[in-house]
């Protein structure tokens, strides 16, 4: 079997190799945007990836074997232009959206399980995160890929890789660590630990 290179490599001369590539890596690439958009979008991002990926196959670094890193840089890419489209189409819905959102619906909302608060709380952390910072977590944590791989999907040096990953966990802890704090003592402060001060 050959490595994900080498079919890159015959694909320039024989367009159909390169199916192979998509056989090989296309549930992972669905798979990561899936779960960073709705799986219809996915679809269209998976499709989008490989059709980028091809027209680009000639200038694909043959000197890494597995093309992986290289599908996911491009669906995160790609990742980023829908949802700048996405945010235009919406900018004009909001107010309506904001009108239709009524006191009970809120009260509703803030008595949801613990489960469906944390997983707010982090969406809301990885919202905060900065778009390099937010593409190396889900990189890693959604697309599975190691430093090297998530060097390599966005370009960037193995260091930067680590600092980012590094500073988005920190923050991501503290915005968790904060959330069970006003969980245990419902918003007040803990007086016990302010006397002991």
């Amino acid at each position: 079997m050959s490595t994900d290179n080498k079919v890159i490599e015959r694909s320039v001369g024989s367009p159909e190799d390169f199916a192979t590539l998509f056989d090989r890596h296309a549930v992972k690439v669905h798979r990561y945007a899936a779960r960073r958009i709705s799986p219809q979008v996915a679809d269209d991002i998976v499709s989008e990836t490989f059709l980028v990926a091809f027209d680009k196959r000639a200038t694909f670094d043959v000197t890494v074997a597995d093309a992986l890193p290289w599908l996911l840089g491009i669906a995160t890419t790609l990742l980023k232009q829908h949802a700048r489209r996405e945010a235009v189409a919406w900018k004009g819905m909001l107010a309506e959206i904001a009108a239709g959102v009524t006191p009970d619906a809120i009260e509703l909302a803030g008595a949801r399980m613990d489960a469906e608060r944390s997983v707010k709380r982090i969406t809301t952390a990885l919202r905060r995160l900065s778009p390099g910072d937010r593409d190396v977590v889900l990189l890693y944590a959604w697309g599975d890929l190691d430093y090297a791989g998530i060097s390599l999907a966005l370009g960037i040096p193995v260091g930067t890789v680590r600092s980012r990953l590094n500073r988005a966990r920190r923050l991501l802890r503290s915005a968790l660590d904060i959330a069970i704090d006003k969980e245990i003592f419902h918003g007040r402060t803990d007086t016990a630990s302010q006397r002991s001060i």
